[in-house]
């Protein structure tokens, strides 16, 4: 790859977004919109179930790039300095999943049991104080707000970088990285608990956040993976951004779907052995009518299938393959979370239809338009990172 010095020589164009990408962008929205206005006047409980789904969806690959981004500065990493601003780029969503968890909660008397009165008052104790509607708004806004916060300091530490070459702002996001780590870790359990988990509020487990979490940084590696391939050979990135760290990517993803499959595996082995009634319910709605085999299809899809399919060393190199097994992983991501969401709501069989594939498209319209509007705005390399000469030079052994 050359000396140190030689990222100077390189060449950057400026990102346009391509003029199909943004027709889909706004198609997207369009449909988004539409799907809205039906849900709201013909069937509102379908609408806030459709949209718990894609909501979380697209929450967690940003907030999966921004645990990217502190990891990798906690951790000193310079492999990653030229792939870092990918992550980044996802983070630009954060805004628009705040305003988007205020907007779910004009949906919660139709998703949650205990924001209705009537239901609420069989739970007691302690979880009758931590499902207190005001509670868990309160919990909701401070993750967002903290998330907010978090990511203005380090983004924009990373993004001032490129004007001043201030090696200190790298030092500095050292320190805010940990304290995001530490942040997340809390809250991002919280987040998943009570948007998730309190579906079904008599149902628990302990490990639900890091189950959440395991599926949140896979399916961020997958759409990572699919920009890298994409964005490799072209004039906004040339040079910077390389196989080496698609490899890099490609073994993140693998390691993160064996991780998913160890939780997944680990939460069902523990409640089936135990065989505590509050507790098999869970499974119990999600082995019959139909259920069973999207249960089947999350184990067979989301960890054999990725795995087998990333285990080669070439496997993680190769474009097509790559893209293929993270578009899956995609995919399942969504299967995930509507297994989560669904059997709390409809009897028999699963239901999908227009609903459901509308408030995705408007999600992912959201998320495009953050997304574009970032990498249009700013440098898709962190183009003065002091680590940016360990990049160049990365060269993966295994």
């Amino acid at each position: 790859m050359g000396s140190s010095n030689h990222h100077h020589e390189l060449k950057l164009e400026k990102f346009e977004t391509p003029q199909n990408l943004k027709t889909a962008t706004y198609a997207s929205l369009f449909i988004g919109v539409l799907g809205l206005v039906y849900g709201l006047t013909k069937a509102p409980e379908r609408l806030w179930t459709s949209y718990l789904v894609a909501f979380f969806f697209f929450a967690c690959l940003a907030l999966g790039g921004m645990f990217f981004v502190v990891v990798n500065h906690a951790a000193k990493a310079g492999w990653s300095s030229s792939i870092r601003r990918i992550a980044e780029s996802f983070t630009s969503y954060i805004p628009y999943m705040f305003v988007t968890s205020l907007v779910m909660i004009l949906g919660f008397k139709y998703l949650y049991p205990w924001a209705d009165a009537e239901q609420a008052y069989r739970m007691t104790g302690g979880k009758a104080i931590y499902l207190a509607p005001w509670f868990v708004i309160l919990r909701l806004v401070i993750f967002g707000v903290g998330c907010l916060i978090f990511k203005k300091v380090i983004i924009g530490n990373s993004l001032k970088q490129d004007q001043t070459g201030d090696h200190k702002l790298t030092e500095k996001n050292l320190s805010f990285s940990i304290g995001y780590i530490a942040f997340f870790a809390i809250l991002f359990t919280l987040f998943s608990i009570d948007l998730l988990m309190s579906l079904l509020p008599s149902w628990y487990s302990t490990i639900f956040g890091i189950y959440t979490f395991a599926g949140m940084f896979q399916s961020t590696m997958a759409l990572m993976a699919i920009i890298i391939v994409w964005l490799k050979k072209s004039k906004w990135v040339s040079g910077y951004i390389t196989v080496e760290h698609q490899h890099d990517i490609g073994k993140f993803l693998k390691a993160f779907t064996i991780f998913w499959a160890y939780i997944a595996f680990s939460q069902f082995m523990l409640i089936w052995y135990a065989n505590i009634p509050e507790e098999t319910e869970f499974y119990l709605m999600r082995s019959h009518s139909g259920w069973l085999a999207v249960s089947l299809a999350l184990l067979i899809f989301r960890f054999w299938v990725p795995f087998l399919a990333l285990l080669p060393r070439d496997a993680k190199r190769n474009d097509m393959n790559l893209v293929a097994v993270s578009v899956l992983v995609l995919v399942m991501q969504y299967v995930d979370l509507y297994w989560l969401v669904y059997p709390n709501f409809f009897d028999g069989a699963p239901q999908f239809g227009f609903m459901e594939i509308s408030i995705f498209l408007g999600f992912s319209g959201l998320f495009l338009v953050a997304l574009t509007g970032f990498m249009s705005k700013y440098n898709l390399v962190a183009v003065k990172d002091p680590r940016l000469h360990e990049a160049l030079n990365h060269h993966v052994t295994y």
